[in-house]
């Protein structure tokens, strides 16, 4: 592993991943100040940076990824409405509800090919009051993940995004785009950042995932719309004080770690290569596309997670027939192959 005094291969999840020597030199130089009072240079510099390269006129450095979904669902909603999503995304599965918490809003669950909507799907799950007596809510808000995690890491085509938003447009709602691993999607796809979130109001970017730092995400979009969200912020308990330690090394992922995001996605290519053959194991290569790999089994999945366990490699049961393995900055070449081997074993 590079840089990770661990003798284990974690897979369990790029969120794993701790900060190099020279990401933690960053850290500890940085020039700090009071964020709540907006005096934090090194936080006012990550903020225009990571809005720089998403094409938006301002950004909001906040504690984690689930809390920049969460902002940018209240700043675009009013308790009651509705916000329309994949059946299976972060927002749904894997953020406490907080979008019928913190926001008051329904959920309309769009179905998808492998974590991918179309716009077709997700016009026919757009309800508005006028359209049955006010009885309906107000559908407003259009959230897309990408890279789409339950996909498997899969990428939405720029063609589809575009389609998603126009309807949006056509539709009067906001569009929010969860881009917890946007930039695994920009590597793969070959899009630069800013053309694939061109027509997203917001973007949530996290920069403890792939990029490697141990902590935090932006929340990008308008002038407007970022300082209506700094007031969630607030509201929500995301103020921090000397954050610049934080946004210090979310800046050096950004000079240091985009371009070898590449790396990940032959690794986990590669291994799901290497798996596609082992008896009771299903692997779906169409999914393979940025830094994951999602095994269907036949036998109960967490017997491969406790073989595995007991030759040094850790991953995810996500289901009794569901395993989930995923490549990152301390994954190496030789780690790939010990992990297939011990499934061979």
């Amino acid at each position: 592993m590079f840089e990770h005094p661990s003798e284990r291969v974690d897979l369990r999840s790029d969120t794993i991943t701790q900060p190099t020597s020279a990401m933690r030199e960053a850290m500890a130089s940085a020039i700090v100040g009071d964020d709540v009072f907006g005096e934090d240079p090194t936080v006012i510099e990550l903020q225009e940076e990571m809005a720089s390269i998403m094409g938006k006129e301002a950004g909001l450095m906040v504690p984690s990824g689930t809390m920049a979904n969460a902002i940018a669902i209240r700043t675009h909603t009013q308790p009651g409405d509705e916000i329309i999503t994949e059946e299976h995304s972060h927002i749904y599965i894997y953020e406490a509800g907080g979008f019928a918490a913190l926001s008051g809003c329904s959920v309309a669950l769009v179905s998808s090919e492998r974590g991918i909507m179309k716009g077709e799907s997700v016009r026919a799950k757009i309800r508005k009051p006028v359209e049955c007596s006010s009885h309906y809510p107000n559908g407003s808000l259009i959230c897309l993940e990408n890279t789409s995690n339950r996909g498997g890491g899969t990428y939405y085509s720029q063609s589809a995004i575009d389609e998603i938003a126009e309807v949006a447009r056509q539709s009067d709602c906001a569009l929010h785009l969860d881009g917890a691993r946007i930039f695994n999607a920009a590597v793969a796809s070959g899009e630069d950042p800013a053309r694939i979130v061109r027509d997203c109001d917001t973007v949530s970017i996290c920069i403890s995932k792939g990029l490697g730092a141990p902590v935090g995400g932006v929340l990008v979009g308008s002038r407007e719309v970022i300082d209506e969200a700094h007031r969630w912020r607030k509201m929500f308990g995301g103020g921090m004080r000397q954050a610049g330690i934080i946004a210090a090394a979310g800046l050096y992922a950004l000079e240091n770690n985009r371009c070898r995001l590449s790396e990940d996605h032959v690794r986990a290519r590669d291994l799901a290569l290497g798996l596609q053959d082992v008896e009771g194991l299903k692997v779906d290569l169409e999914s393979v596309q940025t830094n994951m790999i999602y095994l269907h089994t036949e036998s109960p999945a967490s017997g491969f997670v406790e073989k595995a366990a007991a030759l040094g490699i850790d991953f995810l049961a996500l289901g009794p027939d569901l395993l989930r393995l995923v490549t990152h900055l301390h994954i190496t070449d030789e780690d790939v192959e010990k992990t297939i081997n011990a499934f061979n074993s």
